[in-house]
């Protein structure tokens, strides 16, 4: 069965789901993954990881009996035309699963507004969370504290600017950061934000300006194709052997689109890499590549996060938790206890806490250090 094969076989038509009605025989998730905009690189790789946890839960009988069937919702539009898509979804799927930006991600909070499940599974902005919500990834302080100290200490970066997206999540890196940088006797010397979402960044204006005030070291809050751009340009000026990047959301993917980086410095601060070796991951490759074959896009940390957040979800069901009354709850117990119910039973089981810093080797990020907090 080849990969688009094995994609048809678990994923349905939103508009035929909304004009059949409900199917209490599965257990319908809405995913949402940017197939366009910014992050739209990232979408392919997180469909065949999501794709993957469906075919694994099928294959192993479903869940209390229930096929599981992924309700597909690009979530590289505009916020509200994704929360306007998702909301006709909210009575005909047992939960929503995916990742994307964060302004998505708030209006999807609000337009859902606790009617059904939404686990979000990308770094996020940290905060309160209305009912229902259930975050997987990391706040900025938790993902990028570590770090930065590892850098200061290790790198002697002490000048530091601070360069993002101008929306939730990467304001929210700023904020922490500049908390981050001082604590550590480091200061912030500049900060940027670029518009977002746009027709693309102006890297070499922002690389000139960064010259200006000897930076020794810059944390980018870019994301998706602005991020690869910048790298890019980056990589090319004179600040590039000298300077530090560290960024929280450079993934394989977005390595590739920036055409790789031999700067020897350049940096990413995930939950996992695609080349870091240990048990999980080669098991995951390995099924990852039983499935699609070697052609399927690379598996990043964001599709990691994505296979996990199906699996949490099915786990969640079998606990007849998959609900905006118990979900949040549910999930910290699967996370923290040491039962960890159905969800021990996954080919994989629950994700690790704690992530990696890597570093960019050509087309390669290569684990450095795990990332204690």
């Amino acid at each position: 069965m080849d990969s688009t094969s094995v994609v048809r076989a678990v994923v349905r038509d939103r508009v035929e789901v909304a004009l059949t009605g409900p199917d209490p025989s599965a257990l319908r998730l809405g995913l949402l993954l940017p197939l366009s905009g910014a992050l739209g690189l990232t979408g392919p790789s997180g469909l065949m990881a999501s794709a993957l946890a469906a075919t694994e839960l099928n294959t192993a009988g479903g869940v209390v009996g229930r096929q599981v069937q992924l309700v597909l919702v690009d979530a590289g539009q505009a916020p509200e035309v994704v929360a306007a898509d998702a909301l006709s979804l909210a009575g005909l799927v047992d939960a929503f699963v995916g990742f994307h930006t964060s302004d998505v991600h708030r209006a999807l909070e609000v337009a859902l507004g606790g009617r059904v499940p939404y686990i979000f599974t990308p770094p996020h902005e940290g905060g309160h969370r209305r009912a229902g919500v259930v975050l997987l990834g990391d706040s900025p302080t938790r993902q990028l504290a570590p770090a930065v100290r590892w850098l200061v200490a290790r790198r002697g970066a002490r000048r530091w600017a601070l360069v993002g997206s101008d929306y939730i999540w990467p304001r929210a890196v700023h904020r922490a950061a500049g908390g981050i940088v001082r604590a550590l006797g480091a200061e912030v010397v500049a900060e940027r934000l670029v518009p977002f979402p746009g027709s693309g960044i102006d890297a070499e204006a922002i690389v000139t300006g960064l010259a200006r005030v000897r930076v020794d070291a810059i944390l980018l809050s870019l994301v998706g194709r602005d991020l690869a751009q910048f790298n890019r340009v980056f990589a090319g000026s004179r600040l590039a052997s000298r300077v530090v990047r560290l960024s929280g959301s450079l993934e394989e993917n977005g390595l590739l689109a920036a055409g790789g980086d031999d700067t020897g410095e350049l940096y990413a601060a995930m939950r996992s890499f695609a080349g870091q070796g240990d048990d999980r991951r080669m098991s995951l490759a390995e099924r990852h590549l039983a499935l699609f074959g070697g052609t399927a896009p690379v598996l990043d940390a964001y599709a990691e996060a994505c296979y996990d957040g199906v699996h949490l979800a099915a786990a969640l069901a079998a606990i007849s938790a998959l609900t905006p009354a118990r979900a949040q709850q549910a999930t910290v117990s699967l996370l923290t206890s040491g039962d960890r119910g159905p969800w021990s039973a996954a080919p994989l089981g629950p994700p690790r806490a704690g992530g990696f810093l890597a570093r960019a080797t050509g087309l390669d990020l290569t684990v450095i250090t795990p990332l204690s907090r």
